[in-house]
């Protein structure tokens, strides 16, 4: 469904220097797929060193499966002014250094300012952090960006649905990232939990 103007609803996409670029990859994958979102996406430097680390992609191959590309030092872009209308923007995978940019609102590049407007404006901010452990300033940092408003998506694997491949576990967390940005994820991305398919009784012998 289009927005109430008739566009095409976007879907800002920042993706940042962290571990676990795939779900970027795979979430531009599957929003490619859906008639009315455009999307618009922007890479830091570090993000396109981790797609050559963690992935066989090139960059240039990242960067086509997106609508619009945004240089991260491109202050100037659509996406950093609230009056370019969005539905939503996700940052996957968000770095520690980009949500303490976030938190902060210290807009040093494009990726922090987009998603400051974001913010701003009321819009949804879904962040998918990617850091083990966590210290205590890392804890504040999430805590801070709840307040301001963002949704914080680690990305927890769910085994519910008994997963038979990463690739499994991956679209699972880039369907619960659809539902959160109001994109009906594609059938089969994403096992919602219908209960037991059988009814097993519970142990009453004690712990």
């Amino acid at each position: 469904m289009s927005d109430r103007s008739g566009r095409p609803r976007r879907i800002v996409v920042g993706v940042s220097g962290a571990s676990g670029v795939v779900y970027a990859i795979r979430l531009l994958e599957v929003l490619r797929t859906v008639d009315d979102v455009e999307t618009h996406l922007v890479l830091t430097n570090a993000a396109k060193r981790t797609i050559q680390l963690e992935t066989s992609r090139s960059v240039t191959e990242v960067e086509g499966l997106a609508d619009h590309n945004h240089r991260v030092n491109d202050i100037a872009a659509a996406i950093a002014s609230g009056s370019f209308v969005t539905s939503a923007m996700v940052v996957v995978p968000c770095s520690m250094k980009t949500l303490s940019g976030i938190a902060n609102s210290y807009a040093d590049n494009l990726l922090i300012r987009a998603a400051e407007v974001t913010l701003k404006e009321r819009r949804r901010l879904v962040l998918v952090p990617r850091e083990t452990p966590l210290h205590l300033g890392h804890l504040r940092l999430l805590v801070r960006v709840a307040e301001l408003g963002a949704v914080v998506l680690p990305p927890m694997p769910a085994f519910y649905h008994l997963p038979r491949s990463v690739e499994e576990i991956v679209d699972q967390t880039v369907g619960h990232i659809l539902d959160l940005i109001g994109v009906e994820p594609p059938e089969g991305l994403l096992h919602r939990w219908a209960g037991p398919a059988t009814s097993t009784p519970l142990d009453d012998e004690g712990p």
